[in-house]
């Protein structure tokens, strides 16, 4: 009996995403008490700024609230309307806290700016020790992300919310203690825009990646041109097209390919193989391979490089 072309699929099912609820819960309960504790002190020591730091650490909840949200979709089981789940949110809150992010660069830009044609004398007491405190809940909760930040997108985007906070304010410390020993009001501003230049190259590649990821790109961790030379390697291919790799969500890659293997069967045992591979040596979680016997009559449409 013969086939045109031999359809298998196989599918190696996408694990569940670390779960960082704990983190973003205590990350939120902490941040929110600090946002009171600025508003508190700032009101008592009649501090703009630190009603202003409060404000913006108010958005860096929001960009944890965003991210944590995002997680829990990731993990909501398919339907038949949406039959990958809600994975591809986490992508989509990674790429809004990137904006998010950049946009609170450009704000702390912006304000350094000004302070260089009117300087200000800098700072209390009171906030100098705020300024401390923010190192240390910033911190640690940018450290609470530290294990996942390097393999999700989406956890290194409120990984950087944070660690930019603690950047901030360890500048608002050393600038002021600078600042009291020399009377160099300039050092305020100085610290300010050096601290914003190192947190918009962060956020320009989370920004990049993200957007990437959402335009279905191939993620950055992944070789083409690797996973081709793989597929073609493997026992009776003779040739491999309509290979496309992309991010399901930002832990989880998918991978559709057809596979031309002229004595093309129902070969369950090297689907299964392929599966496993994949996920060894690329970390591809989501495979499904197409077998076609490369007959001349009926060629795939699919075949040429440049059709999707």
């Amino acid at each position: 009996m013969t086939h045109d072309h031999c359809n298998d699929h196989g599918h190696d099912h996408h694990p569940i995403p670390e779960n960082f609820d704990r983190a973003f819960a205590l990350g939120v309960m902490l941040n929110v008490s600090f946002v009171v504790i600025e508003v508190i002190f700032g009101g008592l020591a009649n501090s703009l700024a630190l009603l202003a730091d409060a404000g913006h650490n108010l958005s860096d909840v929001l960009g944890l609230l965003l991210a944590w949200g995002a997680s829990v979709l990731t993990r909501r089981l398919p339907t038949q309307r949406r039959t990958y789940g809600m994975r591809r949110s986490s992508v989509l809150a990674a790429l809004v806290n990137a904006l998010v992010l950049l946009v609170a660069v450009a704000a702390i830009a912006w304000e350094a700016i000004l302070r260089f044609n009117h300087p200000e004398p800098v700072v209390s007491g009171t906030v100098i020790w705020v300024a401390s405190l923010g190192i240390l809940i910033n911190g640690g909760t940018a450290w609470l992300f530290r294990s996942g930040q390097k393999h999700d997108v989406n956890v290194h985007g409120a990984y950087l919310h944070m660690a930019a906070d603690a950047a901030v304010s360890l500048g608002v410390v050393l600038a002021a203690i600078a600042i009291y020993y020399t009377g160099w009001l300039w050092l305020d501003p100085v610290v300010s825009l050096a601290i914003a230049l190192i947190i918009s190259v962060s956020a320009w590649g989370l920004l990049r990646e993200s957007l990437n990821l959402a335009l279905d790109a191939v993620p950055v961790a992944i070789h083409p041109a690797e996973v081709e030379a793989y597929l073609a390697s493997l026992p009776g291919v003779e040739a491999v097209h309509d290979l496309h790799i992309w991010a399901m969500s930002t832990t989880e890659i998918a991978l559709t390919v057809h596979l031309v293997k002229p004595d093309a069967v129902i070969d369950d045992a090297l689907l299964v193989r392929i599966n496993n591979e994949l996920r060894a040596q690329f970390g591809i979680q989501h495979t499904t391979v197409q077998f076609e016997r490369g007959d001349a009559l009926h060629p795939c449409k699919q075949a040429p490089a440049e059709v999707v």
